[in-house]
């Protein structure tokens, strides 16, 4: 019967919970599956939740439905290993899912009124993380904020939520003087100090900016991404107009090559 169901292509949720089982089983399944655990699955489930990003900015909506699956199959595993350990099962996380997005929502599933401005939403929506983190013990209001987030995001989330309980700048023009200020730091650090005090510079530099991006509404991953994209795209029109050329970016100069990148940065403007 679970044959049937593993190879039944309308099994849904069933047959994908199964599919996990038989691969961790450990007589009869994958080695590579078997040897897992949730610290190596990790960075998969990372790996996978930017590539659905990755699938939405591009706007290819078929490889989003994959992505989604993959990221999918992460909850999957994790659950499957959880449930072997006797630790939760996939019920739990989704009745646990399901009771939050319903406490966290009195407006929508409950007697509260739905007319409310965004900031009104906003610190009623605090009230209650703060009450779930009484609740575990998380008393900080930082304390819910991932330690495991790329670097720039957690900085961005760690700022919004010192922001929410009053904790910022009053403008955006403190912050851009701060920028100022952390970037002179920064230039003078280089010439006096350790290479580890000029990393903490840089390091207060990138944390302003992720502040910046928050007082001005953007996202600075997706900011970032944007940017990577960009380079990435004009690089590659500078190396195929040299390939034309016949010649490599090692067998160029950096003045040919800017000369280059000029011409991609105003054809790709046209």
């Amino acid at each position: 019967m679970m044959d049937a169901l593993i190879n039944d292509p309308k099994g849904g949720m069933p047959r994908l919970l199964e599919i996990m089982r038989r691969l961790r089983d450990p007589d009869t399944g994958c080695p590579w599956d078997i040897e897992q655990d949730f610290a190596s699955i990790a960075p998969y489930t990372i790996e996978e939740a930017y590539e659905v990003a990755d699938a939405i900015e591009r706007g290819d909506m078929d490889d989003l439905k994959g992505e989604l699956g993959d990221l999918l199959l992460q909850s999957v595993y994790h659950t499957q290993m959880a449930a072997e350990a006797d630790l939760f099962t996939f019920d739990d996380v989704v009745n646990t899912i399901s009771d939050k997005m319903v406490a966290r929502h009195p407006h929508v599933f409950g007697d509260e009124n739905r007319n409310k401005s965004a900031e009104q939403q906003t610190a009623d929506w605090e009230k209650i993380k703060a009450a779930e983190r009484a609740g575990k013990t998380q008393t900080g209001a930082l304390d819910s904020v991932a330690v495991g987030l790329p670097a720039l995001l957690r900085a961005f989330k760690l700022q919004k939520r010192a922001a929410r309980v009053g904790f910022d700048w009053p403008s955006t023009d403190e912050v851009l003087d701060k920028i100022v200020e952390e970037a002179r730091e920064l230039t003078e650090a280089q010439e006096t100090l350790t290479q580890t005090e000029v990393e903490e510079e840089f390091g207060d530099l990138l944390f302003v900016m992720a502040n910046l991006a928050r007082h001005m509404n953007v996202d600075p991953e997706a900011a970032l991404r944007a940017a990577n994209a960009k380079f990435t795209r004009r690089f590659e029109g500078v190396e195929a107009k040299l390939a034309k050329m016949g010649k490599t970016p090692a067998q160029s100069t950096l003045e040919e090559m800017d000369k280059l990148w000029d011409e991609v940065k105003t054809e790709s403007r046209s």
